[in-house]
């Protein structure tokens, strides 16, 4: 039977039912903090600006893409990952009770510091642990994270489809209080569910190699140097890590003029958009949703297409030609939205369809699935095993990067006409994919090369 027919075992559903409810908290917390910021206070906000709004859920979006790399160094050496998941559950539910007492601007800075810190220690660490259950099965391995990125969708999706509604009903507090629950939850699961994972994935420090018989042999050859080889796959991850931020920066950028200028007035936007159904105005979390939603339905499909190319006698696309289609296809997104802030006349003329917002939803995230999930797949093949958490940390850590940089350009581009500023973005970042494909030959050679004498 082929590998990938086979069954997952239980201890995979344990780390990726673990990664759905971080997410359904995350994701609404990063949506109901932006909207919740620049809210009155007699409409149960904190005032702050849009521009304020924007930063913090950059920041919150920044450090918790820097905070896996500490948590994978940690894990490579230190301490049990199996230890640290749950710990950093409780502190990620710890960051969204201090959310549902905030008062103030500096209230939502420690929910950001608890929130990042806790998923240093979950994010990557959560992923290494579901990668050693699978030993020897590289091929299993982009069925194994490709599915792990539906449960991560289908977090995400409820979260927002649904905590978005406990917001608009209750109250953005409500929100937080719920946000904050699911994690104790979460933690209660993981603990009953380690019990069940696979070759005793990570019971120690990825450093010492749990997936065979524990000698001093074993324990010297991970102390090793690294060879040439693998200091070019090294290379390999590093570079093609930097561009999938490149696709970042901008993509966490489009849901700013999602909220502000295409959302309704009621929710802090500008009403480039019509959201209403009947009497109903949608939240703007659902935009959220229909990424939610539609990486749920594509990445098993995107997963079946990858397997079977990789049986052909040309093999599989590369890592590096699948980040260039995401990143043309993030470009046509940009492309769609200024279509439609031009059919919007930019406030001045009649608010466009949803269906606009649903065809940008769709081609940022066809995008985000031709490449995204394969990264840790990519990572658990080709890394040194001494470096496996660290390189599973470096993977999001340049998101720290585009975290921090989206909000200051969302505020920078708010200076110029829509229409032409993300006119300029579209341009560059489908020029960024396109040198990415001539490039393509040569990021192979990298990958694939021999020892040098």
């Amino acid at each position: 039977m082929e590998a990938t027919s086979r069954k997952l075992p239980f201890g995979f559903y344990v780390c990726a039912l673990s990664f759905s409810f971080e997410r359904l908290a995350y994701y609404a917390a990063k949506w109901g903090m932006v909207v919740f910021a620049v809210l009155k206070v007699a409409e149960g906000g904190l005032g702050l600006t849009k521009g304020e709004g924007a930063l913090l859920q950059s920041w919150l979006v920044a450090f918790t893409y820097i905070t896996p790399l500490i948590g994978g160094w940690i894990a490579d050496r230190w301490i049990s990952p199996r230890i640290l998941v749950p710990v950093g559950e409780l502190l990620m539910g710890a960051g969204y009770f201090v959310a549902w007492q905030a008062n103030s601007k500096t209230s939502l800075i420690l929910c950001i510091a608890l929130v990042a810190i806790g998923t240093g220690f979950f994010k990557g660490v959560l992923s290494g642990v579901n990668g050693r259950q699978f030993e020897g099965e590289d091929q299993l391995l982009i069925k194994v994270f490709s599915w792990q990125y539906s449960f991560v969708n289908i977090g995400s999706f409820c979260g927002t489809t649904f905590l978005s509604l406990i917001a608009l009903k209750y109250g953005y507090r409500s929100l937080f209080l719920a946000c904050g629950i699911f994690m104790v939850i979460d933690t209660l699961w993981w603990i009953f569910g380690v019990r069940f994972l696979k070759n005793d994935a990570g019971k120690r420090p990825f450093k010492v190699d749990n997936r065979s018989e524990e000698t001093n042999e074993t324990v010297e050859k991970t102390a090793e140097p690294l060879t040439l080889r693998e200091k070019k796959r090294v290379a390999a991850i590093v570079i093609v890590t930097v561009f999938s931020g490149i696709f970042w920066l901008i993509w966490y950028m489009v849901y700013m003029p999602v909220y502000y200028e295409f959302g309704p007035a009621g929710q802090g936007g500008r009403g480039w958009a019509d959201w209403t159904i009947g009497n109903f105005t949608m939240p703007t979390a659902w935009f959220d949703s229909a990424n939610g939603l539609f990486c749920i339905i594509l990445c098993p499909i995107f997963a079946t297409i990858w397997y079977k190319m990789s049986k052909r006698a040309k093999g599989d696309w590369s890592m590096w030609k699948k980040t260039a289609i995401g990143i043309l296809l993030l470009g046509f997104c940009i492309l769609f939205m200024v279509f439609a802030a031009m059919l919007a006349k930019e406030g001045k003329g009649t608010p466009v369809g949803i269906w606009i917002i649903i065809l940008a939803a769709l081609s940022m995230t066809v995008g985000e699935v031709v490449f995204s999930p394969l990264g840790n797949a990519f990572i658990n093949e080709y890394a040194p095993k001494q470096l496996l958490g660290t390189l599973l940390g470096v993977w999001p850590f340049v998101i720290f990067f585009a975290g921090l940089g989206y909000g200051p350009l969302y505020n920078f581009l708010e200076r110029f006409s829509f229409i032409k500023a993300y006119g300029v973005v579209a341009a560059l970042i489908l020029a960024c994919g396109f040198v990415m494909l001539a490039f393509d030959k040569r990021f192979m050679r990298l990958v694939n090369d021999e020892d040098e004498k």
